[in-house]
């Protein structure tokens, strides 16, 4: 059943989509199409996967969703304004060709009036087709709150009357980032998990990079789309030589760049191009081009350290936040050498978004043991052990303590 698994995968969250724009209704949508899909786990090991499988668990979808309207008449009546208006705003389905609406539940998953945290669940649930408990161990929460916060949202989207749409040209410039966003947070969690006893989760990151190369297939023109998707490929390249064989974390600078995926990089490189033409960059395309310098580089010492430290000139103007300040300072230091990077790192010390932000206490304890700031730095180290959320930042932020409370030879 590979072959009947993959079509599953690539056609759910099409399914889903196209059903949710006609009816109106994620809940319903989600029942028939795991209905379609139960059909075909029984029709399709006998008779072999049809030439057209998206048409055939579209027609098969439908009709049992008008089954289900036929016996529940409250429900029916509940949907009959939007099934209305989705049959007067879209043109019928053959049931032999399966309409691309992903990119309507795209906006319809990050539409602002859900809470952020909301957003992201519901993405990976309805587009890439993972389960709720799948969904409740990428966010690490118990499988029933993670149910209570997908159902949360449904209720919210059918309340609310939110429109399985695409915004208008009008509407697109401000909706598109937070798409982006809901994207870029769940690969960030699958690259930097937040907690646990890993320090990567790839399954969650190659979700995020299957979402975004949808994306980019729907909204080909959007150059931040692009953007967003040459950087996740870009970082998540570097990721089997993020860690050493019993998982620890390996740094930058001594990671065995022999293992990074070539061809992901080599993919990344092509769209980062396209990213930056045709206007003013964007940040995705900015931190995209930024990746690309680490990862053309041979090693930490021949990398383009000057034209990073531009590049992140241009991204604090797009977004002058203090974390942006935070990997500038980082480059800077390796441009002009510890001392200028930790004054600049000083500079940040009051910044209420960086006091429970590990990153910054590591990044500050790593300058001051370049300088030989032995106590300072493992007060540095041990904030930043206090804080960190993996297994594998802990035992580096310990055994950074342990090298430096150990005399000097």
């Amino acid at each position: 059943m590979d072959a009947a698994e993959a079509v599953f995968r690539e056609e759910h969250g099409r399914l889903l989509a196209a059903l949710a724009r006609r009816f109106g209704d994620l809940d319903l949508a989600e029942e028939v199409a795991a209905d379609a899909i139960e059909a075909a786990l029984v029709h399709w090991p006998a008779r072999g996967v049809p030439p057209n499988p998206g048409g055939w668990l579209m027609t098969t979808a439908r009709r049992k969703a008008v089954d289900r309207l036929r016996r529940d008449k409250a429900y029916a009546a509940r949907l009959a304004l939007l099934q209305v208006e989705a049959d007067r705003a879209a043109p019928p389905a053959s049931g032999d060709e399966l309409p691309d609406e992903r990119l309507q539940l795209f906006f319809t998953c990050a539409h602002p009036a859900l809470p952020a945290e909301d957003r992201g669940a519901l993405t990976l649930r309805c587009l890439a087709g993972l389960t709720t408990p799948e969904v409740a161990r990428a966010y690490l929460v118990p499988q029933e709150t993670m149910a209570k916060r997908l159902v949360r949202a449904k209720k919210k989207i059918r309340e609310a009357r939110i429109p399985f749409r695409v915004p208008g040209p009008d509407e697109l410039p401000e909706r598109l980032p937070g798409v982006l966003q809901v994207l870029y947070s769940v690969f960030t969690e699958g690259y930097a998990a937040s907690s646990g006893p890993d320090l990567q989760r790839p399954g969650l990151a190659d979700e995020a990079i299957r979402l975004a190369r949808i994306l980019r297939r729907l909204l080909p023109a959007e150059r931040e789309v692009t953007g967003l998707l040459a950087l996740t490929l870009l970082i998540h390249a570097r990721r089997d030589a993020r860690t050493g064989p019993d998982g620890e974390l390996v740094l930058l600078g001594d990671q065995d760049r022999g293992r990074w995926d070539r061809q992901m990089i080599e993919e990344g490189l092509r769209l980062v191009p396209a990213a930056l033409a045709g206007g003013p960059p964007g940040p995705y395309g900015v931190q995209a081009a930024i990746a690309a310098l680490h990862d053309e580089a041979a090693d930490v010492a021949t990398t383009d350290w000057p034209q990073i430290v531009a590049l992140y000139d241009v991204l604090l103007a797009l977004v002058p936040s203090p974390i942006v300040r935070l990997n500038r300072a980082a480059a800077v230091a390796m441009r002009d050498g510890p001392e200028a990077g930790l004054a600049l790192l000083d500079e940040l010390a009051a910044e209420p978004r960086l006091r429970r932000h590990h990153p910054y206490p590591a990044a500050r304890g790593d300058l001051l043991r370049r300088l030989g700031r032995r106590a300072e730095a493992a007060a540095a180290y041990r904030e930043a052990l206090a804080l960190a959320g993996t297994a594998p930042e802990r035992a580096l932020f310990q055994r950074r303590l342990t090298e430096l409370e150990r005399p000097p030879a």
